[in-house]
This record gives C-alpha cells, structure tokens and sequence, in this order.
C-alpha cells in the first residue's frame, strides 16, 4: 500500500460537516485513513476577501496510484458540491494531495508534491502533527523543518483537536 497525505479545506457552507463527508467519502473510495490532524482554522490565503477555511491534513493508504487518486478527489469535490470558478477563490471543499510516497510528479493537472506546500502554515502546521520527520522529496527537509522557515503571515489556530 502506498502512502498519501491530503490536505482538506472549507470555508462556505458548514465548514466542519464538508470535512467529515469529506473523510467518510475519501475512507470508502480511496483508502483506510491512517492517521488525521486537528482541525485549524485560517484567513483566507491567495484570495484573502472571503470567509476563514477550515482545514485538516490526513494521511491514507491505498492501492491507487496518483491518477487514481486525483480522479477520486476531484470527484468527491463535485460530489460534495465544490465549483471551480476563481483560483484561491472560496470553496465548499477543497482535497489536495500533499505528497504520494515519495514521488515527484509534474503534469498540468497534478504536481506532487504539492507546490505550495512550503508556503502555507495552515498546511504545514497539521502536517507536521502527523508526519513531523517526512521529508518532501524535492527539498530534502522535513516537514517539521519547512515549518521552522515559512514565512506565511497568517494566524492558524486549533479549531476542533482530533481525538
């Protein structure tokens, strides 16, 4: 089984119950859900005009490979109601894969590992709270290190601690 860490964001709607269908539909259509973060809560980052997100990294495992995988989380999205309409823009749901093993992968509609991931503490910052020693595989730091020097401005409290 393969290794993948999801990062899931809301911030219209009921925040909490999109990440919960969220989970339940990526348990049943994906993998078995390892290991899940606290929640946290945030200002919008890139579009910074909208509601605070609400985001939870998880890690699961699954015999998909990355295609697969990025199908499943695409479909759950327009499942769950998600519409693509502005970059960074607000969103129902949001599921981004973080990283895939250790691949790296460079298509148009996939890079793995994902390419913001150094630059947000709303996803590093539960990251770290499941894989603080992962290291990124293009960086060659772990996460607990690219947490150490993000420069991200922006407040990420604990919304919902996982039990």
């Amino acid at each position: 089984m393969k290794s993948i860490y999801i990062l899931l964001g809301a911030n219209l709607g009921d925040r909490l119950m999109q990440l919960n269908s969220a989970l339940s539909a990526l348990e049943d259509s994906l993998g078995n859900i390892a290991k899940v973060s606290a929640i946290v809560e945030t200002e919008a980052w890139g579009v910074e005009d909208q509601p605070s997100f609400l985001n939870q990294v998880i890690e699961v495992k699954t015999f998909l490979n990355p295609i697969e995988a990025l199908e499943i989380c695409q479909s759950i999205e327009n499942q769950l109601g998600r519409v693509r309409s502005e970059k960074w823009g607000a969103r129902v749901i949001d599921i981004d894969i973080l990283y895939y093993e250790n691949e790296h992968i460079n298509l148009p509609n996939l890079q793995i590992p994902h390419p913001y991931i150094q630059d947000r503490k709303f996803t590093l910052i539960p990251l770290v709270q499941i894989a603080p020693e992962y290291i990124h595989p293009v960086l060659k730091k772990s996460n607990k290190e690219l947490l150490a020097v993000c420069t991200d401005p922006l407040d990420v409290n604990i919304y919902k601690k996982n039990v």
